[in-house]
């Protein structure tokens, strides 16, 4: 059965490191660590590859998440696979996929896929459509 899982994360930490600037993009890596509330309820380190360019607006990145506590009341931990971009017409499209096979404990056969939504004041809140 398809359940719903939504809610809110704060990020705690962001160390970022540049390995590649040049006219037209800068590329960098860095790691995020995160506090989730809501349906799933934890704490979670990632992994980013982000790419900025002269335009404030565009942006992209990608990336590999950890999450560990519980998801719907079960706990335990899985991988989440983020693929984000931005642009000024277009908005912007955070997309986040579990990577199959990743779960653990309770969370050992969770499959889905979500998205985040950044809002005007830099809130940052969840949608994560899944299975068990």
């Amino acid at each position: 059965m398809t359940e719903y899982a939504k809610g809110t994360f704060t990020i705690d930490g962001w160390d970022q490191e540049t390995f590649d600037e040049a006219e037209g993009a800068t590329l960098a890596r860095a790691q995020v660590t995160k506090t989730f509330t809501g349906d799933l309820s934890g704490a979670s380190s990632t992994t980013i590859l982000t790419c900025t360019t002269p335009v404030e607006t565009s942006a992209a990145y990608v990336g590999f998440e950890r999450f560990s506590g519980t998801v719907g009341g079960r706990a335990g931990t899985f991988v989440l696979h983020h693929s984000a971009t931005a642009e000024a017409e277009a908005g912007q499209t955070l997309l986040w996929a579990i990577v199959p096979d990743s779960g653990t404990g309770e969370l050992r056969t969770i499959r889905g896929a979500g998205q985040i939504v950044v809002d005007a004041d830099g809130g940052h809140t969840y949608t994560l459509e899944y299975t068990l």
